[in-house]
């Protein structure tokens, strides 16, 4: 895909904004939407009709699978979308789940002033999976400043109702977090302290929507007095060891280290959004409202254009290309990859339209250097280099793994890495989660001590250090995000035979025990129960009743008896000459890139295990250098929900070492997906210990098995992926006669892989351990 936005390039767009309701039952001075220059909404039809919601659901699941994005973004947006109704958002949110879902993974989020949001409607968002961001400005005082009903009344309770509502148990998985505008006549400690105390699990400070046109308000005598206003929030979060994540803060770090910002306020990342408005015509982003009116327009229909036609208007391309596309001053500027010009909106003046700095330069060229010395001489822990030599690993092991070459001491010691690296994540969870009197992380404790082979295999488990991951992002703003922990050593008792007693959780009325299987209680509670295991029994005591579960002898071989509930155990298939964990049941399993599928029947699970004996005779045929390596390092199988175009899909999670997801296919191809996942697993553990280049947030190298551009670890993954996909077509080109099928597809994984060492080779970014790793991947494609 070219790197600028030439006139027939139809970008991929993954995120999208749905207004369902055009009105709203709040009259804030301050929304882009009514109060300032664009006044379309007011000749829109109030309410988005099924017949555009269906076209639009058919817009975007077109693009999607046309352009095979992983992932879709859709918000429910406004006006505000709660005045839509129960029954006709569960309308949209049909039309969206069974269009979407099924050529790609939907995040479902609304945005809403939380004014009637009630249990029904959280109930209807937990059905369908719907995370919910609510709009809060701080204290009374300050949210009263603008976010009031049209008679003047305060909005201030019916927003704290709303947000206690999302903190109960049941929907505070559907808590997206906390939209705040700034104001500069607000305090910035109390509306900080204010936000802090509803617990969200994120928070957004926003600049008012402003232009050179229509400046922002600066008090007199005052330089960047948003940047100090932000810098006052940081100083706080910072010395409160930083509760929950602020996305500006987050970003202008994650940029700071050369990674994304995850934003479109500052950064080079590709604002890749588009709005479609009640009557079904196609927007650019919101903002653009504030610049002037029809400043957002297209022209165009879901009715009667696709989103390739869309995504290919000049004004799309321009906030897709990066520095490119940033005014000649904006270029020039020492942070431009920190700011990346601002919020595109914000550039606006008159006679030179968007090619200008934002009309908040100055604040947040203040703000990011600020940063920036207040972080002087402070290790970031997520981007320190391990080791940018290699010198740190055994000898030969990084030449070794790079030439494809992995053998089973190689996989044992990468896999004793990444043992150490759960272990480390957890004491960070049980140090940053509340404690309580019968905690998982001090039985886990006792547990190592008496039965350390029970532990070391249930946290071997890769979806254990998924949780890990994801729990320690919570800590601080979910009480709950440690509670996992009493059922990693609940299944490490069960799996020891030894006596413990604990606090577990139980999620709609399932307890999962990691590597092991679930416990489903007879009614479908969702609480904290008490688990006691013994020897051959366990006994759940939940507000339902109890549930005891009883196994006579080996717990894999033996029926269990169970009362007051039903007992579902992780189930393994044959995979040379051992088994493999067939994992469709761990909460935590759904992190691939494409959607895990559900527990299948057993005619369909006999199939899996005619295809994994298939596809690992294919491997130990096709790729004899590895199959001993795949064979000891491959501990998981997740299913993933087919393609209904039948387009192979295949998946590994980062943090899930050993674990690859795959959709049902023939043998062979299943024999591909798993080498070619399996890869990707190694490499990603090999990260984790040796810096194979220096990230940066705008390099992009041309590849040939894709269309796009893609950043230097997504070419390394893809190219060290190929180089085993690459040998077994050599294995299988070797069985037929010359210009056969197998040498067409021989031929080109070479070329491509070929093609892609040269270009890491030459991009400037591989550290001197990842110089001399693609070097021997290189020279490994010679036969």
């Amino acid at each position: 895909m070219p790197t600028s936005g030439s006139p027939g390039t139809a970008w991929p767009i993954s995120q999208y904004v749905l207004k369902v309701h055009s009105r709203c039952d709040l009259a804030c001075d301050h929304c882009y939407v009514y109060e300032h220059a664009d006044q379309s909404w007011r000749g829109r039809p109030m309410v988005m009709d099924a017949r555009t919601v269906a076209a639009a659901a058919d817009r975007i699941a077109e693009h999607a699978a046309a352009h095979r994005l992983r992932r879709v973004s859709v918000v429910l947006h406004g006006g505000e979308p709660l005045l839509l109704g129960l029954d006709r958002m569960r309308q949209v949110l049909v039309a969206l789940r069974r269009r979407i879902d099924p050529v790609s993974r939907l995040d479902l989020r609304m945005q809403s002033n939380g004014i009637r949001l009630s249990e029904p409607y959280c109930d209807l968002f937990a059905e369908y999976d719907v995370q919910v961001g609510v709009s809060l400005d701080g204290d009374r005082a300050a949210n009263d400043r603008h976010r009031r009903f049209a008679t003047g009344a305060s909005s201030h309770p019916q927003v704290l109702r709303a947000i206690g509502l999302l903190n109960r148990l049941p929907y505070r998985r559907l808590f997206a977090g906390v939209l705040c505008t700034v104001d500069l006549r607000n305090d910035p400690i109390a509306v900080y302290e204010a936000l802090r105390a509803v617990r969200p699990p994120r928070l957004d400070l926003l600049l008012p929507h402003a232009t050179w046109a229509n400046p922002p308000y600066r008090p007199a005598g005052r330089a960047t007095p948003y940047a100090d206003w932000l810098l006052a929030v940081h100083d706080r979060w910072s010395a409160d060891g930083r509760p929950m994540p602020i996305r500006l803060f987050d970003s202008l770090y994650s940029t700071a280290a050369g990674g994304h910002s995850g934003s479109e306020w500052v950064g080079l990342d590709p604002a890749d959004l588009v709005v479609v408005e009640t009557d079904g015509t196609w927007e650019q982003v919101d903002s653009l409202k504030t610049a002037y009116d029809g400043a957002a327009a297209t022209g165009l229909s879901v009715f009667t254009h696709t989103v390739d036609e869309v995504s290919r208007l000049p004004e799309i391309a321009l906030r897709q290309i990066g520095l490119a596309g940033l005014a000649a001053q904006c270029r020039a500027c020492p942070v431009v990859t920190q700011c990346g010009g601002g919020l595109f909106a914000h550039r606006y003046r008159e006679g030179t339209g968007f090619d200008n700095p934002s009309a908040y330069c100055a604040d947040l060229k203040e703000l990011i250097v600020s940063l920036s010395a207040r972080e002087r001489g402070e290790p970031v822990a997520a981007t320190e280099p391990v080791d940018q030599d290699g010198t740190d690993l055994p000898d030969g092991l990084l030449d070794r793994i790079a030439a494809g070459r992995t053998d089973a001491d190689a996989l044992r010691f990468l896999a004793e890495s990444q043992l150490a690296i759960t272990r480390a994540m957890l004491v960070e969870v049980a140090d940053g989660a509340p404690a309580t009197g019968r905690t998982g992380w001090d039985a886990l404790v006792r547990l190592d001590r008496d039965a350390p082979d029970a532990v070391e295999e249930t946290l071997r488990h890769p979806y254990v250090r998924v949780w890990a991951v994801d729990a320690r992002r919570q800590l601080g703003t979910d009480q709950t995000a440690g509670d996992h922990l009493s059922c990693v050593a609940a299944a490490a008792a069960v799996r020891a035979g030894v006596s413990v007693e604990l606090d577990v959780p139980i999620r709609s009325g399932v307890l999962h025990l990691p590597s092991l299987g679930a416990v489903t209680v007879a009614e479908p509670v969702t609480a904290t129960a008490v688990l006691t295991v013994e020897p051959g029994t366990w006994r759940i005591r939940h507000p339902a009743g109890t549930t005891r579960v009883s196994f006579d002898g080996d717990l894999d071989a033996s029926v269990p008896r169970v009362t007051g509930g039903r007992w579902q155990a992780n189930r393994r298939l044959d995979f040379g000459g051992s088994t493999i964990l067939f994992e469709d049941l761990d909460p935590h399993r759904d992190c691939h890139d494409w959607k895990a599928a559900e527990r299948p029947d057993a005619p369909t699970l006999a199939r899996w295990g005619e295809v994994l004996t298939a596809a690992w005779s294919s491997i130990e045929t096709d790729l004899p250098y590895q199959a001993a390596a795949v064979l000891t390092g491959l501990r998981a199988v997740v299913p993933l929900v087919d393609d209904p175009t039948g387009t192979l899909r295949s998946s590994t999670a980062r943090q899930a070492f050993a674990s690859v997801g795959v959709a049902l296919a023939d043998p062979l191809a299943m024999a591909v997906m798993i080498a070619h996942e399996f890869q990707h697993s190694v490499l990603g553990a090999l990260l984790d210990l040796c810096d194979l280049y220096t990230p940066s947030p705008t390099l992009r190298l041309a590849v040939g098995w894709r269309a796009d551009p893609r950043p230097v670890e997504g070419v390394l993954q893809g190219t060290y992926a190929h180089l085993a996909i690459t040998d077994m077509w050599r294995q299988r080109a070797g069985q037929e006669p010359p210009g056969g099928p197998a040498h067409k597809r021989y031929g080109q994984y070479q070329a491509w892989t070929a093609q892609a060492a040269d270009a890491l080779l030459g991009c400037g970014a591989l550290t001197p351990a990842g110089d001399r790793f693609v070097r021997r991947l290189a020279e490994a494609l010679t036969p």
